[in-house]
């Protein structure tokens, strides 16, 4: 299992970034995915999950109508697109397979998301 996410950076408050997660070792196509992000010093927490078919989506209170997931089977990649950032978003941003449990043990490196006031 391999997923290797890109994308983050350091944007000013009310910006946007796209983060993108592309997977491989596992059936993608088949699998509902998720985006995890991690604050210094706190646990991995879940920001939004899709079905594997795309047609059901979950986020985190603190990111609805702000976040949107999505995902391209063909590509074997998932994306978070995050619009109206807040430095509150500020944290190290994760893929997994699952729709609440990550399914996996390995994560990848991550992509450092930072927000400033």
């Amino acid at each position: 299992v391999q997923v290797v996410e890109s994308g983050g950076g350091l944007v000013q408050s009310g910006g946007s970034l796209r983060l993108s997660c592309a997977a491989s070792g596992f059936t993608f196509r088949w699998s509902s995915m998720s985006w995890h992000r991690q604050f210094p010093g706190k646990e991995r927490e879940l920001v939004a999950a899709i079905t594997w078919a795309g047609d059901s989506t979950k986020y985190a209170e603190s990111v609805k109508g702000r976040f949107t997931i999505s995902r391209d089977n063909a590509k074997n990649t998932v994306y978070l697109q995050m619009n109206s950032l807040i430095p509150e978003d500020t944290a190290v941003y994760y893929c997994n397979a699952g729709w609440t449990t990550p399914l996996y043990d390995h994560w990848g490196q991550g992509t450092q998301v930072t927000v400033s006031s």
